[in-house]
C-alpha cells in the first residue's frame, strides 16, 4: 500500500498516522528513537506492508505488471490500490477525501519536528502537488509514478505503467476491492493488539 492506503489505515490515533506516514524513512530498530505511539505507527506500517506483500490477491495484480515490470512490480500495484482507494473513497470513508487529505496534511507539519529528513522532503513534494487527493485521478498517479520513476536505483520503465493501469483497469480494481477489506480487517485486529 502506498501513503493514502496507510494514513486511511492509521485510523484517529496521531502517533499511528505519523508512524505511519514516516515508517518508509525509518531503518532497522531506529524506530525506537520515536514516541511510543510513533513507534507503533511504524510498526503497524510494517505489518501492513508484510500482509500486502504476501496476499495471494496482491500477487495476481503483480503477475500482470511482473514481466515488464520486474522487482517495481510491487511499488506500482501499491500506487494503482491507493488510485482505487481515492476513486472509491465512499465506501469507505463518511469523510470526503479532500477534507481528510486537508486533515492529515495539517497533522503532518503539526509534527513536522519529528519528520526525518526523507519523510520531510516528500512532504514539500505532497503538499505541492497534493498528491492525496490527486490520487483520484491518473493524472495524478501518472505523475506519482514518474516521481518513483526517477528516484528508482534502475531503469524502472514505471512511467510507462499508466497504461497497463488504463488496459487493466477493471481487473486491477476487482482485486483491490477484494483484497482491501481484508487488509481492513488485518489492520483492526493488530490495532487491538498494539
Amino acid at each position: 500500500m502506498n501513503f493514502l492506503s496507510h494514513l486511511y489505515l492509521a485510523g484517529d490515533s496521531e502517533g499511528l498516522i505519523v508512524g505511519n506516514f514516516i515508517a518508509d524513512s525509518v531503518k532497522g530498530s531506529d524506530y525506537k528513537n520515536y514516541s511510543e505511539s510513533i513507534q507503533q505507527g511504524i510498526i503497524l506500517h510494517r505489518a501492513i506492508d508484510t500482509f500486502t506483500d504476501s496476499h495471494e490477491i496482491v500477487e495476481q495484480s503483480k503477475q500482470r505488471l511482473r514481466e515488464k515490470y520486474k522487482k517495481y512490480a510491487g511499488v506500482i500495484v501499491d500506487i494503482y490500490y491507493d488510485h482505487f482507494l481515492a476513486v472509491n473513497w465512499k465506501d469507505y470513508s463518511q469523510e470526503e477525501l479532500s477534507t481528510f487529505t486537508q486533515n492529515i496534511y495539517k497533522l503532518i507539519l503539526k509534527n513536522k519536528d519529528v519528520l526525518p529528513p526523507k519523510s520531510e522532503m516528500f512532504t514539500e513534494y505532497m503538499l505541492r502537488y497534493n498528491i492525496l487527493e490527486n490520487y483520484s485521478k491518473l493524472e495524478g498517479i501518472e505523475r506519482v509514478l514518474l516521481g518513483m520513476s526517477k528516484r528508482a536505483s534502475f531503469i524502472s520503465n514505471m512511467e510507462h505503467s499508466i497504461r497497463d493501469l488504463e488496459e487493466h483497469f477493471d481487473a486491477f480494481e476487482h482485486e483491490f476491492k477484494l483484497f482491501f477489506p481484508e487488509l481492513e480487517r488485518f489492520v483492526r485486529s493488530k490495532i487491538s493488539n498494539l
